[in-house]
């Protein structure tokens, strides 16, 4: 009889026998025979559980948690000084000198009497809690939501923007710890923060806090803040002071209103939305709340108020420590050339226009700083706060990039105009020259082959040249760049020409002495590169010519020097910035307010008062002018004015006789110089209208 193909209990060929009973064939592959098992037979023996003794894993963690407690108190008595632990910390008081050690400005701190936080109103305690700490209330010193937060906003913006450090951790910070960013330091703060805690009522850690944080303008506490900037005591703080106070606690020297309101109250709106969106306000009272004005500030007297001084006060607090007792700290300041620079700024005659001058060794030590006219007037900073286009000085990143990519200053380049993807930047004084070397070119800082030249080049290659000789502001990706309308700080620009002077790249200007070792990453990242020979006598070639035969040969000395002009659109801005012997200059002249000056160029007023600097600083004697036709200005053609009309006071130069379509200049020695007649300004008639579209401008007026 055929089985039944779909006998379940039929085996597959091929597959070994499956239990069906109690008893089973099996067979033996090895002898070929079968035999009979049982489920019993063949059934693995079941192993026992092995018992977990909880009891005996809870004793020893909590042994070795003990033992942790013990090691983490002897640690921080160590470490930390606990002794003080409930005492406010003394604020810092800081004596800064001059290379010479003589005193140039002493800098104490404004201390606040401490504050009971229960008694100050709620908006005053809520309007830090909602900006630095909203469940401040609720957590033990750290935390962990507030943390993930802040990691996950700076995962978000590629970088470190927002911080998780609550109030409590804030204080341990500001009384025990110093500012090293260590993962050991954080790990003390956390454990101090809990010892906080644990001692401390959270009104306690809240009025230890507000009596003690920075508030900017060297003000320590919210009762000396409060007075400094409204003139009240913190129980008498509106909303939108309160709110502005709170704002300043992530960077207080730079939004310390009587420096920079708008910045203060932009960050103001933002502790008022804060404390809105945590329920502290309603939208009622928070659309309410209105910018808040502050005291007039007061310029303290010298020496305890300077440019170089603000510059410096950071840094050399930040090489202090976080002291907390009077310290006196030496900068980089020499007193003589201090003076010189005072001296020469203020013999310019600039009339309504401002000044910056930075010198500084090649190494980056800055030892004379002018920010401004006048400090008691303006105590803004021109030379490191202010972002101005460089113009043509911008160019020195071009002929580098030109240099490395091969050229000599004996290369040619065509002088002659460009059409670059519809921008078509021209000459200033609307002459081309033809096919001229690289020497000539910068000499005459011909618009049109720099822009040649960055696009030989390539934009990245000039932007890599300014990134390595130190530019870290933004540069715009586009071929402009050669003409120099990005921004820049002169003292930043000017440490980009001390590279070249120091024939090392990059130079960072400092305002101290010595300089602190910043530790191993810091040691690789910062490494020095040295230019090629090539490169480098290049570089001098070019920076030569511009004085010797091109823009800049007002500041011709009777020494090698070496430089570059810059004049932006419409004469908004003048420039000089070069070297000689030890020391690298840069002058800035224009207006605040961005208007134009009218004739003003870098080949004038900037490079007269570089001469007169150097002059002095080196003592070297003049240069006796000599008798030559001078080749034109072209940026006094270009704006139809004379380049002197910002004399420096005493200058003889400039002083024209104009007759038979003959200008005579007299010089410095006393020597005459024919040049060819120049309408006079209140001659000429109104300029013709150009009737180009303004992508066609770019770069007109630039040196």
């Amino acid at each position: 009889m055929r089985p039944d193909p779909f006998n379940p209990d039929r085996t597959p060929i091929n597959r070994p026998y499956e239990p069906v009973g109690p008893n089973y064939p099996l067979y033996d592959a090895e002898t070929q025979s079968w035999s009979f098992g049982t489920d019993e037979d063949e059934a693995p023996a079941e192993r026992p559980r092995r018992r977990i003794h909880w009891g005996r894993w809870i004793v020893r963690g909590t042994g070795v948690g003990i033992i942790l407690l013990v090691l983490a108190i002897i640690w921080l008595a160590v470490t930390a000084p606990l002794s003080r632990s409930l005492q406010p910390p003394t604020p810092p008081s800081i004596t800064l000198t001059a290379d010479d050690g003589t005193p140039i400005a002493r800098r104490g701190a404004i201390i606040g009497a401490p504050v009971d936080a229960a008694k100050l109103p709620a908006h005053v305690r809520e309007a830090f809690m909602a900006i630095e700490d909203r469940r401040f209330y609720s957590h033990w010193g750290i935390d962990p939501r507030g943390i993930l937060r802040a990691m996950w906003h700076n995962v978000g913006s590629g970088g470190v923007r927002e911080g998780g450090s609550t109030i409590t951790q804030q204080l341990a910070k500001n009384a025990f710890l110093d500012s090293d960013r260590t993962a050991g330091r954080k790990i003390r703060e956390a454990m101090i923060a809990f010892w906080l805690e644990a001692w401390l009522t959270k009104d306690e850690i809240l009025s230890r806090y507000l009596s003690n944080v920075y508030f900017g303008d060297n003000v320590y506490g919210i009762t000396a803040a409060s007075k400094h900037y409204f003139g009240r005591t913190p129980d008498k703080l509106n909303i939108g002071q309160a709110a502005m106070l709170a704002g300043l606690v992530k960077a207080p020297s730079r939004l310390a209103p009587t420096t920079n309101l708008k910045g203060a109250r932009a960050r103001q709106a933002v502790v008022v939305a804060a404390m809105e969106d945590a329920g502290f306000l309603t939208k009622a009272e928070a659309d309410a709340v209105q910018p808040q004005r502050v005291l007039a500030s007061r310029p303290e007297t010298l020496p305890s108020g300077t440019y170089f001084a603000d510059w410096v006060l950071p840094e050399a607090r930040d090489q202090a420590g976080e002291i907390k007792t009077e310290a006196t700290v030496q900068t980089t300041l020499n007193p003589r050339l201090q003076r010189i620079a005072e001296r020469t700024v203020r013999s310019a005659g600039l009339n309504q226009a401002q000044v910056a001058l930075v010198a500084m060794r090649p190494d980056g030590r800055v030892v004379a700083m002018v920010g401004g006219k006048d400090y008691s007037k303006s105590p803004f900073n021109r030379a490191t706060q202010a972002r101005r286009q460089p113009g043509s000085a911008f160019k020195l990143f071009v002929y580098l990039a030109a240099l490395r990519s091969g050229m000599t200053p004996d290369s040619t380049i065509e002088d002659e105009p460009v059409d670059i993807a519809g921008w078509k930047p021209r000459n200033s004084d609307g002459r081309y020259l033809g096919k001229i070397t690289l020497r000539q070119a910068f000499a005459r800082s011909s618009n049109v082959a720099a822009a040649r030249l960055t696009q030989a080049v390539g934009v990245k290659s000039v932007i890599k040249a300014a990134r390595d000789l130190g530019i870290t502001t933004p540069i715009a990706n586009e071929a402009t760049i050669g003409l120099g309308t990005s921004t820049v700080s002169l003292l930043e620009l000017t440490a980009a020409y001390a590279a070249v002077a120091n024939e090392s790249y990059p130079v960072v200007a400092r305002g101290l002495g010595d300089v602190k070792d910043k530790g191993w990453y810091q040691a690789l990242t910062n490494r020095k590169t040295g230019f090629s020979s090539a490169v480098h006598d290049g570089m001098l070639d070019l920076l030569s010519s511009s004085i010797k035969t091109g823009t800049g040969r007002q500041a011709l000395l009777t020494v090698d020097a070496y430089g570059k002009t810059g004049t932006t659109q419409d004469s908004r801005d003048a420039l000089f910035i070069g070297f000689a012997r030890d020391l690298v200059v840069g002058v800035w002249v224009g207006n605040d307010d961005n208007t134009p000056n009218p004739g003003l160029s870098g080949g004038g007023v900037p490079a007269r008062i570089w001469r007169a600097f150097m002059q002095s600083a080196l003592d070297i004697p003049p240069v006796a002018a000599p008798v030559v036709e001078q080749e034109v200005d072209p940026d006094a053609i270009a704006n139809g004015m004379e380049e002197e009309t910002l004399p420096i006071e005493g200058d003889p130069v400039g002083d024209i006789i104009q007759g038979m379509g003959l200008d005579l200049r007299t010089g410095e020695d006393g020597s005459i110089t024919v040049g060819p007649g120049r309408r006079r300004p209140d001659r000429a008639g109104p300029p013709p209208e150009d009737r180009r579209p303004p992508d066609e401008r770019d770069g007109e007026g630039e040196e």
